[in-house]
């Protein structure tokens, strides 16, 4: 097991937190003012950028796999009971739109220790977070990086440190930063939904059936993805130092830039619409 711990270190929670520190020295050799802040938003968007590619196609396969869906539940009560035939069904389907189902595992998966070695590095950093200036040292690869004393943690008046479950000691300002990591979150969470139903009386029978079959299978998701994760992760920002809110707001924000980028405003769409006519 410490095997294992000391490659993660190696290979990836080592890099990310020689790139932190020397983001840190940097911006505080220029003076720029809560340079703790500042250096986790350039690092966060550094690995955004890093991990864009693998995101793109993770959402790309995500929205295939969606358009799929009224196809897969034709396949399966036409070969209900008949596993090994519905199996070779769902290939032939899968090759001929060129979809591969483990498109969108593949790429989360190769994140993962990513973001674990990005948030190590954050929680490490912060003082008052559990962290260890002396591991931090141990990491960098040279001596002019090495941390004399525990870094400032302010950032415009706040602390990075401080958890906003800490209100009632420093103010119930606290409490917007888990409701805006909440709020973008939900943005996220409904971009990656397929675009809403519209049905037409144009429509046939078996379209009918179809589009019935997909908002059946997007409800669910909605119940468990749209609302769900939200709460969680809100709940997380609750928890946890201010200064990985900052972390998990700036990476939300350069994914909603880039599921729009890539597969449009999707379950926003009728929201989107609602503001726009409003507005003109």
């Amino acid at each position: 097991m410490n095997s294992i711990f000391a490659l993660f270190d190696l290979l990836f929670f080592g890099p990310v937190i020689n790139l932190l520190v020397l983001i840190f020295q940097g911006l505080q050799a220029i003076h720029i003012p809560g340079a703790l802040g500042f250096s986790i938003m350039i690092l966060t968007i550094l690995i955004r950028f890093l991990v864009w590619p693998f995101m793109s196609s993770q959402i790309k396969a995500t929205k295939k796999m969606a358009e799929l869906k009224p196809h897969l539940s034709e396949l399966k009560k036409k070969h209900q009971g008949d596993k090994q035939a519905l199996a070779k069904a769902q290939m032939a389907l899968y090759k001929e739109h060129g979809v591969n189902p483990a498109g969108g595992c593949l790429p989360a998966l190769i994140q993962i220790p990513v973001f674990i070695a990005l948030y190590q590095a954050i929680i490490n950093i912060l003082p008052g977070a559990g962290g260890s200036i002396d591991k931090i040292n141990s990491l960098l690869y040279f001596p002019q990086f090495k941390l004399s004393s525990a870094i400032d943690p302010n950032f415009f008046g706040l602390n990075l440190g401080v958890k906003p479950s800490e209100f009632g000691k420093f103010g119930i300002a606290l409490l917007l930063i888990p409701l805006l990591t909440a709020a973008l979150t939900f943005i996220q969470s409904k971009m990656t939904l397929p675009k809403p139903i519209k049905h037409y009386p144009s429509d046939s029978p078996k379209e009918g059936k179809e589009k019935e079959g997909l908002e059946e299978s997007m409800g669910a998701v909605q119940s468990q993805m749209v609302y769900l994760m939200p709460i969680m992760i809100g709940y997380f920002a609750f928890s946890f130092p201010i200064g990985l809110a900052i972390y998990w707001n700036v990476y939300t924000i350069l994914g909603i830039l880039q599921q729009h980028r890539v597969a449009g405003w999707g379950g926003l769409s009728d929201i989107i619409g609602k503001i726009r006519s409003t507005k003109s």
